[in-house]
């Protein structure tokens, strides 16, 4: 189902699989992707989420981004802040939108659509609740550095993407602002695994202390 035009980015919704939504999962693609790329792996990991897929703003070299590159290690900047800004306030208008302004958000993001669900969250702490990001790298050139104590995240790189050394410092800078970070780097490229399938599913399906979660 396609969203509301009137919000800020073209999405599309996805309701939970049995009616009863634990929070709402905003899903965020990579680089050429749209608003339906995620939306086969959500309902597969987080089959009780209210699901949401974006679509990113940004369009040049003719594939869709949420913000401009220079290359493939040097973003532009200032449309990086504007369009992490742009997300933040999207979040907060879809939840209440769809009438679940009082449930966790959450973002599942895939490389360009990791490293906008990072930036979202530093430049606005409480963005999301949880984050997994696949295949992220710090977007930033000079960081903020928020606290982000309350934030989970689940971070899985590829032992073979060749912007693993991008991403191997991730780790140590979430910890160090706060956040509650579970990491590994999987026998992998830049591309998805089926290994990514089985430990997204695991952590979006455990109970809110951390452990293991089992049936309602």
């Amino acid at each position: 189902m396609t969203g509301g035009s009137d919000l800020a980015f073209r999405h599309a919704l996805v309701p939970p699989a049995n009616g009863r939504s634990r929070g709402v999962l905003f899903l965020l693609h990579g680089t050429g992707g749209d608003e339906t790329s995620l939306l086969e792996l959500g309902r597969a990991v987080a089959p009780d989420r209210l699901l949401v897929g974006v679509r990113g703003r940004s369009n040049e070299e003719g594939v869709t981004r949420f913000f401009r590159r220079f290359h493939a290690l040097r973003y532009d900047q200032e449309h990086l802040a504007a369009e992490a800004d742009a997300l933040a306030e999207f979040t907060l208008a879809a939840a209440g939108r769809y009438d679940v302004a009082g449930l966790p958000r959450a973002a599942l993001g895939y490389s360009n659509g990791a490293n906008i669900a990072l930036a979202a969250q530093l430049r606005a702490p409480g963005t999301f609740g949880e984050m997994a990001l696949l295949r992220a790298v710090q977007p930033f050139d000079a960081p903020p550095s928020p606290s982000l104590a309350g934030l989970t995240t689940l971070l899985l790189l590829g032992s073979e993407d060749p912007y693993l050394p991008a991403g191997r410092p991730l780790p140590g800078f979430l910890e160090g602002l706060g956040a509650d970070v579970e990491h590994a780097v999987l026998a992998a490229g830049h591309a998805l695994t089926f290994e990514d399938v089985g430990r997204l599913t695991a952590w979006f399906g455990r109970a809110p202390d951390g452990r293991p979660g089992g049936p309602d």
